[in-house]
C-alpha cells in the first residue's frame, strides 16, 4: 500500500472507525426556509400562533405528500389500466399505440460517486459493484424501482463469499425498542464501529504467511489476467474510416505538453491563455480513461484551483471528505496486491528488527506516524515464533492530532487491534498512544526505560513535516535532533523521493508531473480501469497530494518530499551513520520483487534500498545510529 495512504498530509486520519458519510451533490436544496420575508413596515406582523398554524400546515402537507408516494406502491396497477385505456382510444381512431419511453439506467449512474461502493456498510460484503448494462423499456416507476431495489439490496448478503472480503462490525448498545431490521439501516450514520479483528481483516494484515500469503497470490494473478485481457482489447482496430482516423487523432494528443504549456501560463498569470488551454485538456482527459487520462484529469484540477485562488478550500474538502472503511481497506488490499513497495518496505523494516534484537528481551519500537498500525501484526506474528519464547514489546505510536474531541482516538484504536494480534500470538504487548505534532514531542513523552533495545520507525511521512523554506526552525532537523537524543539501537528511515519541492511553481509542477505519470502509469500496467479500488487511490490519495503541490503555497503546501540523497545529507548532519541492510533481506526483497510486474525495480546504492516503476526511483529506506 502506498505509504501515504488512509491519510491525509496534514495529519488527519481516515479512521476505519468512521461511518460513512452520504452526500447529495446533485441538489441544491437547502431544508424549508420558516422565517418570514423582510417586509415593509407597513407589512402584516404574523403571531407565534399563526407561525404554529403555518409549520404545522406545512409539515401536515409533506406528510401527506408522502404518504401518497407510499400509497403509489400499493396502486400501481393504476398505471397498467391506463395504459390500457389509452391504447383502445388509439385503436377507435386508428393511430398506432406508441411505445413507452427507454430509460437509460446508465445515465442514472453518471455521477462516479454513484458508481463507487463509498456507501457500504460496516456489515457489508466488499464487492465491486457493477454497473447495470442492460436498457429498460419501461417507466419512470420502474426505473425509480430498480434504482431502489439496488441501494437497498447492498444491506443484504452476498452468496458470492469466497471470492471477497468481509469486513465485520461491531454494534454498540442501544434502546432495545429498535429492531434488528431497524439498526441495520440506521448504522451507516449512527452505529457503526469498526471490528478490531476479524478472518477476513486477518488475511489483509497477515498477508506474508499462510493463507494470508495464498489470497494474496491469486489477487495478484486474477490482475494481471484481468489486465492482459484489457491490453488485448485495447490493440484491437475500432472502427472504419472516419470513426478509426477519428479515433488515431485522438491518441496522438500530447497531454503532458498541454499540462505544461497551461502551467507556464498560470504562472504567468494569463489567465485567458490558461482557461483556453484547460478547454482543451478537460476535453480529452477523464477519471474513467486511461493512465494519461486520468493524469490529466488531477493535474486540471490542480491548475484549475491554483488560477481560481481556491486551491487550499478544495484541500481542506478533499481532506474531510468520508469515505468508508470498506472502500479504503479494498483499495488498501489492492495496492498491495498489485506492487510490492508496502511489502518490501515491511519486510525490510521488520527483519532487521527481528535480526538486531535477536537476544533482547525487551523491546521499545517508536513509530512516528504509526497510521493504522498494518506493518506491526507481521511482526507480533514473526517474534511469537522466536526461540525461547517471545520478548515483551512495547510500541509507542506518535500520530498528528485529528480535529474534533478525541484527538488520539484513531492511535487508540490502533493501540487496541494491535493488543488484539498481541493476545492471538501470546506476546506481551504494551502500547503508549502520543497524539501531538512530530516537533512538540518530548523525551519524556515517549517514557523510555533502561534496557530496552530501542528503535525508531518512520516509514515515508518525514515529506510532510515543514523544512527551512517555511520557518527558520525547521521541524525536520528538531524531530531529527530529537532521535538523535534518544540514542536508538536501531533508526529505520523510508523516504517518498521526490524532487518536487522547488519554491517556484514551474519547476515543482514538471518535476510533480514526472513523478505522478509514474505512479499512474504503474496503476494503468496493472489494474484493471474498471476496478473502484484503483479510483480511489488515483483520486483521493494521488489526487489530492498532487493538488497540494500545484495549488497551495507556503506552509499549506505540506507535500514536501526530498530526494533519498538530500535526506542522507540531512542525516549525517543530525548526527547519524548509516548502516548497510543485511544482504540476506535485500536478496529476499528482490525475489519478493520478481513476483510483481518485470518493470518495478529494486536496487541499492549507498546503503539506501531503492524501489522505483521502469526507472524512476519512488521509494527508498535506509538504517541509521547515532555516530
Amino acid at each position: 500500500m502506498d505509504p501515504r495512504f488512509g491519510r491525509s498530509s496534514d495529519g488527519r486520519d481516515y479512521n476505519l472507525s468512521d461511518p460513512p458519510v452520504v452526500v447529495n451533490h446533485n441538489h441544491n436544496f437547502r431544508g424549508i426556509q420558516f422565517d418570514h420575508p423582510t417586509t415593509s413596515s407597513n407589512s402584516l406582523i404574523v403571531s407565534s400562533n399563526e407561525d404554529c398554524d403555518l409549520s404545522d400546515a406545512i409539515l401536515g402537507f409533506i406528510s401527506q405528500i408522502l404518504m401518497e408516494e407510499e400509497d403509489l406502491d400499493d396502486k400501481s396497477c393504476m398505471l397498467y389500466d391506463l395504459q390500457a385505456a389509452e391504447k383502445s382510444f388509439y385503436e377507435v381512431i386508428g393511430e398506432k399505440y406508441p411505445p413507452s419511453p427507454s430509460y437509460d439506467l446508465q445515465g442514472l449512474y453518471s455521477d462516479p460517486s454513484l458508481t463507487s461502493s463509498s456507501n457500504t456498510t460496516g456489515n457489508s460484503l466488499i464487492h465491486s459493484p457493477d454497473l447495470p448494462s442492460d436498457i429498460y423499456d419501461n417507466n419512470q416507476m420502474m426505473v425509480n424501482f430498480n434504482k431502489g431495489f439496488e441501494e437497498a439490496s447492498k444491506l443484504l448478503p452476498n452468496p458470492d463469499f469466497n471470492s471477497q472480503i468481509l469486513v465485520g462490525s461491531r454494534v454498540r448498545k442501544t434502546p432495545n425498542y429498535l429492531t434488528d431490521d431497524y439498526r441495520s439501516i440506521k448504522q451507516p450514520a449512527i452505529f457503526q464501529d469498526t471490528t478490531l479483528r476479524s478472518n477476513e481483516i486477518d488475511l489483509i494484515l497477515l498477508c506474508s504467511m499462510g493463507q494470508g500469503d495464498v489470497a494474496l497470490r491469486l489477487l495478484r494473478n486474477d490482475l494481471r489476467t484481468q489486465t492482459t485481457k484489457h491490453k488485448h482489447k485495447d490493440h484491437l482496430p475500432k472502427g472504419r474510416g472516419k470513426t478509426r482516423a477519428k479515433n488515431l487523432k485522438k491518441q496522438v494528443i500530447d497531454l503532458t505538453t498541454l499540462l505544461v504549456a497551461c502551467a507556464q501560463a498560470v504562472a504567468a498569470d494569463d489567465t485567458r491563455n490558461a482557461t483556453e488551454l484547460l478547454k482543451q485538456i478537460r476535453q480529452h482527459a477523464s477519471p474513467f480513461g486511461d493512465g494519461n487520462q486520468r493524469l490529466a484529469h488531477c493535474f486540471a484540477n490542480g491548475l484549475e484551483a491554483r488560477l481560481a485562488g481556491t486551491g487550499t478550500q478544495i484541500y481542506r474538502g478533499l481532506v474531510t471528505k468520508k469515505t468508508s472503511a470498506a472502500d479504503y481497506i479494498r483499495a488498501y488490499y489492492l495496492y498491495i496486491a498489485s506492487s510490492p513497495f508496502r511489502k518490501i518496505s515491511n519486510f525490510a523494516s521488520n527483519r532487521t528488527i527481528m535480526n538486531m534484537a535477536e537476544n533482547a528481551t525487551r523491546i521499545h519500537i517508536i513509530d512516528f506516524g504509526i497510521l493504522y498500525g498494518f506493518q506491526w501484526p507481521t511482526l507480533l506474528q514473526r517474534i511469537s515464533q522466536r526461540k525461547g519464547g517471545p520478548p515483551r514489546l512495547r510500541l509507542t505510536g506518535i500520530e498528528f492530532p485529528q480535529p474534533g474531541f478525541r484527538p488520539a482516538e484513531t492511535i487508540e484504536e490502533t493501540g487496541a487491534r494491535l493488543k488484539e494480534y498481541a493476545n492471538k500470538f501470546n506476546v506481551p504487548f504494551e502500547y503508549n498512544p502520543i497524539a501531538k505534532r512530530w516537533e512538540n514531542v518530548s523525551i519524556e513523552d515517549l517514557k523510555i526505560d533502561e534496557g530496552e533495545f530501542l528503535v525508531v520507525n518512520c516509514m515515508y511521512r518525514s515529506k510532510n513535516l515543514l523544512d527551512e523554506t517555511v520557518g527558520v526552525k525547521s521541524a525536520r532537523n528538531v524531530v531529527l535532533d530529537l532521535i538523535k537524543k534518544i540514542s536508538p539501537n536501531i533508526f529505520i528511515h523510508g523516504i517518498l523521493n521526490g524532487s518536487y519541492n522547488a519554491p517556484f511553481f514551474l519547476t515543482r509542477f514538471k518535476e510533480a508531473l514526472f513523478h505522478f505519470s509514474a505512479l499512474f502509469d504503474m496503476l494503468e500496467t496493472n489494474v484493471p480501469r474498471e476496478r473502484p479500488e484503483r479510483r480511489l487511490l488515483e483520486g483521493e490519495v494521488f489526487g489530492r497530494e498532487a493538488l497540494n503541490v500545484i495549488a497551495c503555497e507556503g506552509w499549506e503546501r505540506i507535500e514536501r518530499p526530498e530526494t533519498y540523497k538530500q535526506w542522507h545529507v540531512r542525516n549525517l548532519r543530525a548526527g547519524f551513520v548509516s548502516v548497510p541492510l543485511c544482504g540476506e533481506i535485500i536478496k529476499v526483497a528482490e525475489e519478493k520483487v520478481g513476483l510483481y510486474h518485470k518493470d518495478f525495480m529494486i536496487d541499492v546504492d549507498n546503503d539506501w534500498l531503492l524501489q522505483g516503476w521502469k526507472g524512476r526511483i519512488i521509494y527508498a529506506i535506509s538504517c541509521w545510529k547515532p555516530a
